[in-house]
């Protein structure tokens, strides 16, 4: 009996969860390998089409105050399709805004590309984010369907906002399908270029950010952007590994 071969590409496996190093069975991957990027394949796109339950997310964030908007994409196929849609207030819509007050902080939490993503770490980021925003006045969580990024300029603006932090699901790949990103925008209004927010990306339990990694960059750079009176790229993420933030 020979004796084993080493794997020389198993140390590098172990430090990624890229798919390095599969092998091959004649011209193509080996049957396991190529059925497991068959099924992440599958579940990225299962989290693109999916919905997001928006009264469970509703029900997950109490006490806080939500209201729940639609963008212009009248469903999901139309939404992937016409981006310039998913930035757009649906006329339905523009009642659900008119009671508001004007705020410091406005959270909105928009589908984006992954309904998981927002499903399971929406609400646990907002809860972490905001004892660390104590002292400033926050706004109704707005909960937006069929939402791109660029919804949250609409809706601050609306809603006369200093500040929007945009949770929304990022685009899923095919070994994460559930990370969430935060953007934050300083006096949001249509036309905002994304080189004026700062993006928090990555966040989800096992490998991403945690919520509290998340949460701390959300708070200094809402704090540092409303200080400031700016966001993008004339603020740089430098927060201090040892700093603390209200509690």
């Amino acid at each position: 009996m020979s004796a084993p071969v080493d794997d020389p590409w198993a140390r590098l496996r172990s430090r990624t969860s890229a798919r390095i190093g599969l092998g091959r069975s004649g011209a193509g991957l080996p049957v396991r390998a190529n059925l497991e990027f068959q099924f992440a394949h599958a579940r990225a796109r299962d989290a693109v089409h999916r919905a997001v339950d928006f009264e469970a997310l509703a029900k997950d964030l109490v006490p806080m105050e939500t209201l729940t908007v639609d963008s212009a994409a009248p469903d999901r196929a139309t939404y992937l399709r016409r981006p310039d849609l998913g930035r757009q207030l649906a006329e339905s819509s523009e009642a659900t805004l008119a009671t508001a007050l004007p705020c410091d902080v406005l959270f909105v939490v928009a589908d984006g590309l992954s309904a998981d993503a927002v499903q399971a770490h929406a609400a646990p980021v907002v809860r972490a984010t905001l004892p660390l925003l104590d002292g400033l006045a926050l706004g109704p969580v707005v909960l937006a369907r069929q939402a791109r990024v660029a919804f949250g300029d609409v809706i601050g603006h609306r809603l006369a906002a200093k500040l929007v932090v945009l949770l929304v699901g990022e685009r899923p790949g095919l070994t994460v399908t559930d990370s969430l990103g935060a953007y934050i925008t300083h006096a949001p209004e249509p036309g905002r270029r994304d080189s004026e927010r700062n993006c928090i990306s990555n966040i989800h339990p096992g490998g991403g950010q945690s919520y509290e990694a998340a949460a701390r960059k959300i708070a200094w750079l809402g704090r540092q952007g409303l200080e400031r009176g700016v966001t993008g790229i004339a603020l740089k993420d430098d927060l201090p590994a040892t700093q603390t933030l209200p509690e």
